[in-house]
């Protein structure tokens, strides 16, 4: 078996003598007249008529004497051509196929439409024409790339190889075309916030950072889809407002978490997290339905039904349940003990981590669908508190033993905001990387107004968990490192 040095090497001579025929190897244009999946659709009508101009990639060939058949594939579809050796003439650009054209090069086909004996959709080829020659061979037919490694930093070959592998692509497309055309029918605008930030609001996460040179300023990379921007366009009087974008966060990989990745957020004004709570279930259940066909699905071990009734589950009450500790009232030593009897590992520099660590132990059991209610007011420093002033207005979706959304009836109060940033401020003056930085200037918005309003968001991790698949294996193009020679 060749060698792909060997294999490279005998295509460039064939690359030379395509050159030296004065034929250009890479043109500019192609004649195609008609996809691959018009052809499919309209063959009846196109069969015996005037001759096409189809065009793709070589993805097999087979001789069978004096006939040739080639599959090529132009992304909307497959077809077959086959060609009668020395048709038209064996000296012309026709005969250098034999020769010359290989499996993986674009071409240029021309000919007539037919059924072959065995009715297969076919075409005649009366004209053929080189579009973009290949230099390396496609992966082997039958088993495509199999290295997760290699599969990810060749992705346009995983694609190519595998129609499993495309087809979750298109559908990832169909997952947020769907969730936009949703938000957009129920009134919500689509806006554009910034990505590069002088403070990361939103969330609580170790941000990017880099260097505006005009500016000759430290930046960030964002790492929520414009929350406090988007409130402060509730404060300019649109009512409803959402954005689909890209999000940074400068922290660990596992299955369900990545450093880039794309999320939506929707805010809502005069609405609170109840009726927030009813509009995403609704969106959760429509995307299912569109994109999936079902509402049933299994996920990392665990059954659910979007279209089972969604039970509210109390943050603190859930955990006592389970491990005995009120992390309401519970000492960060008592929370350290416990997780240390659970064996969980935590990083307990302070108690809304420890918090987060016991309630990360729990949620693997619940398999949902459900909404996480009446957190903390420690994990929830932009939510609106509860009566008693213990817990706020969050909610999130469980599916599958983990979350997948959250959101708040935004705190709008100016003096109570001050001071959940200010004890941010203190969480992050103690070393904690993942406090949220306070945003003075958003304090400055809510003192001049805005209304109730309910904010939510969600990101590709819900697609990830819907198709039982870790999020990087449904993204494109994850991050590498730079391969080593």
């Amino acid at each position: 078996m060749a060698s792909i040095d060997e294999i490279r090497k005998a295509r460039l001579e064939k690359l030379e003598k395509l050159r030296a025929r004065g034929i250009d190897p890479f043109p500019a244009a192609t004649g195609q007249t008609i996809s691959n999946s018009e052809a499919i659709n309209r063959f009846t009508e196109l069969e015996d008529g005037e001759p096409v101009v189809l065009a793709g990639r070589i993805l097999s060939t087979r001789a069978q004497g004096k006939v040739i058949f080639l599959d090529f594939d132009d992304g909307t579809g497959r077809f077959q051509a086959l060609l009668k050796k020395g048709d038209p003439t064996p000296e012309s650009d026709f005969g250098l196929l034999e020769e010359c054209f290989d499996t993986g090069d674009f071409i240029e086909l021309t000919g007539s439409l037919f059924l072959t004996k065995r009715e297969e959709k076919s075409i005649l080829v009366e004209g053929l024409k080189m579009l973009s020659k290949s230099l390396l061979p496609l992966p082997e037919k039958w088993h495509g790339l199999q290295d997760t490694e290699e599969r990810f930093r060749k992705r346009y070959l995983d694609i190519l190889s595998n129609p499993e592998t495309k087809a979750l692509f298109i559908k990832k497309a169909k997952f947020w075309d769907v969730t936009r055309n949703f938000l957009k029918r129920e009134g919500f605008l689509e806006v554009e916030t910034p990505t590069l930030e002088v403070t990361t609001g939103g969330a609580e996460a170790r941000p990017f950072i880099t260097h505006h040179n005009d500016f000759d300023m430290d930046v960030y990379l964002r790492i929520s889809i414009g929350e406090l921007w988007q409130k402060r366009l509730m404060a300019a009087g649109f009512p409803k407002t959402f954005e689909i974008g890209r999000a940074y966060r400068n922290e660990g990989s596992s299955p369900e978490h990545l450093q880039e990745f794309t999320n939506m957020e929707f805010y809502w004004g005069y609405a609170d997290y109840k009726m927030g709570m009813e509009l995403v279930k609704k969106l959760y259940r429509e995307i299912a339905r569109e994109v999936f066909g079902t509402t049933k699905f299994t996920t990392r071990g665990h059954y659910f039904d979007l279209d089972d009734e969604w039970n509210e589950i109390d943050y603190a009450e859930e955990i006592k349940r389970q491990t005995g500790i009120d992390v309401i009232s519970a000492s960060e030593d008592e929370m350290k003990s416990k997780l240390d009897e659970l064996s969980v590992k935590y990083e307990g520099i302070n108690k809304e981590r420890l918090t987060d660590s016991l309630w990360k132990h729990c949620r693997k059991n619940i398999s949902g669908p459900a909404f996480l209610i009446n957190h903390p007011t420690l994990v929830g420093p932009l939510a609106k508190l509860n009566p008693g002033g213990k817990t706020v207005q969050m909610f999130q979706p469980i599916i599958a033993g983990s979350e997948v959304g959250r959101g708040y009836s935004e705190l709008n109060d100016p003096i109570d905001q001050k001071e959940r940033f200010e004890a941010q401020q203190r969480l992050i003056d103690a070393g904690d990387e993942e406090a949220m930085m306070p945003d003075w200037e958003f304090v400055e918005m809510l003192e001049y107004g805005m209304p109730p309003t309910c904010g939510f968001g969600f990101g590709e991790r819900f697609f990830a968990f819907l198709v039982d698949k870790p999020l990087r294996e449904t993204q494109l193009f994850p991050l590498m490192r730079p391969k080593q020679d």
